[in-house]
């Protein structure tokens, strides 16, 4: 069967909000100008589809917003949109206005619910990967992910300074519930001595002996790097509290960076990197490949169904956790 020709498009942010999410909408709101289609924001994510608040964009909608963290058209969680009469409204809402293609920019049930509602009403979608966590399969690089990132290793670096004019343990917090690439990323760039992750358990004796060695071999300054999701001690403060107790000498200090990962204007690659998606996006849509969710793996644009996308989940490389054992040595 031939795929039908889209001729108008929505573009949405879903989920949590991740620096770059403006940089992917310009995109898609110029590809889609350029290649003659009509666009359309629509606010605050699926919210916006069952409320009907989405309005017609054009060139000077997303001028001067590739630079801003956050996203222009907001963000929210819709509850109303995973029942079906909450589906029938968003649809009856794009069908006035006559738009046949969506763009959701969001997470894995950002996802979910684009695959559910282009199955039920044959609305192609297409998904960008926009979550600083860089938890879905099928690019190497999530929008905002670059961002956070980067944002937690100025702040631990910034940490590091004093605990070492203080001779400190600080133990670091960072986003993750349950990924743990920020705290892997940056506590290796950061030269972290542990780094706590979902996806590996650290058991609290190793780590206890871990901290204790490297007391005796006077090294005073100690970085911990945990991620919030951590399943073993469930995040940072559980994690001094256990370090008090069985290393009651040591100076302990914590610090939880919470929401300031998620802000700010995003990198040079966040920019770039939403930028391509948003064009290929669109381009999907022209060129009628349908349901998939657009990544990039070994610089190269991959497109990974939508059904696929949504049940699969990045996973940490071995490689990885022997680097960190190694160089925390």
């Amino acid at each position: 069967m031939q795929p039908k020709k889209v001729t108008k498009i929505g573009v949405l942010t879903s989920g949590g909000d991740s620096p770059g999410m403006n940089a992917a909408i310009r995109a898609v709101v110029r590809t889609s100008l350029y290649e003659g289609l009509d666009v359309f924001g629509i606010v605050r994510g699926y919210s916006g589809m069952v409320d009907d608040d989405i309005h017609q964009m054009d060139s000077r909608s997303v001028a001067n917003i590739i630079q801003r963290g956050g996203t222009v058209l907001k963000t929210a969680r819709c509850k109303e949109f995973f029942t079906p009469e909450g589906r029938q409204k968003a649809y009856e809402n794009l069908k006035k206005r006559g738009i046949d293609g969506l763009v959701v920019i969001g997470g894995d049930g950002s996802f979910k619910g684009a695959q559910k509602f282009s199955n039920e009403f044959d609305i192609p979608c297409i998904g960008l990967p926009g979550t600083i966590d860089k938890d879905i399969a099928g690019s190497d690089f999530t929008i905002g992910f670059d961002t956070a990132v980067n944002t937690a290793v100025e702040a631990i670096d910034k940490i590091r300074d004093t605990a070492d004019a203080h001779d400190r343990l600080f133990i670091v917090e960072v986003m993750g519930r349950d990924a743990g690439y920020i705290a892997l990323h940056s506590g290796i760039a950061t030269g972290a001595e542990n780094i706590l992750i979902p996806e590996s358990s650290t058991s609290i004796e190793d780590l206890i002996t871990n901290l204790t060695e490297k007391s005796k071999r006077k090294k005073l300054v100690n970085l911990v790097v945990v991620a919030e999701g951590d399943k073993v001690f469930g995040g940072a403060e559980n994690v001094s509290k256990t370090v008090k107790e069985r290393i009651p000498e040591a100076d302990t200090r914590v610090c939880i960076l919470g929401h300031i990962q998620r802000g700010g204007a995003p990198t040079c690659l966040d920019r770039l990197i939403a930028s391509r998606m948003g064009y290929a996006a669109v381009e999907c849509l022209v060129q009628g490949r349908h349901n998939v969710m657009v990544g990039i793996v070994n610089n190269q644009m991959h497109y990974t169904p939508l059904d696929l996308a949504v049940k699969e989940t990045q996973t940490i490389d071995q490689e990885w956790l022997r680097i960190v054992k190694i160089l925390a040595s």
